[in-house]
């Protein structure tokens, strides 16, 4: 069985994830949106609510799951059965940024291979931080999450 983990904060789940969640069941015969916890990042959107949206998002599809985890992605691959890791690209920073984690991953987890897919071009603008900042200041986002965020926390 060819399982792929799709890590990441997901802080919101964005339509450019979810095109590549979808692009990637194509490739694999299971995909698992992994939830993790960057030690550098202060989250938006608590983890729960976050899984609870993107399972809403593919409860008609039974080859994608949603699971959080805590440590190295790597070492969770190796939990969960996944030999691939699935990554999207959407420019070139985004490339030097994940090659460096694919070489590191690679060197814990030596049969780990990372796959890339190129964001489709309509989606590439699109990022959790902006997505963030709208919400965080009420603006629409509901173009760029395949769901309805709840409303943002007052200050």
């Amino acid at each position: 069985m060819r399982i792929a983990l799709f890590p990441g904060s997901f802080d919101p789940f964005t339509n450019g994830h979810l095109d590549v969640v979808r692009r990637g069941t194509a490739l694999f015969d299971q995909v698992i949106i992994a939830i993790g916890n960057n030690s550098s990042k202060t989250r938006y959107l608590p983890v729960e609510q976050m899984i609870t949206l993107i399972e809403s998002v593919f409860q008609d599809e039974p080859r994608v799951s949603v699971q959080a985890y805590r440590g190295l992605t790597a070492d969770f691959a190796k939990q969960v059965g996944a030999r691939f890791l699935l990554r999207g690209l959407r420019n070139t920073t985004d490339f030097e940024y994940e090659n460096t984690i694919a070489q590191a991953n690679r060197h814990v987890n030596p049969e780990l291979e990372t796959v890339f897919l190129i964001t489709s071009p309509a989606l590439a603008a699109i990022s959790s931080t902006i997505i963030r900042e709208i919400h965080r200041f009420g603006g629409p986002v509901a173009d760029f999450v395949p769901f309805t965020l709840p409303p943002p926390a007052s200050s």
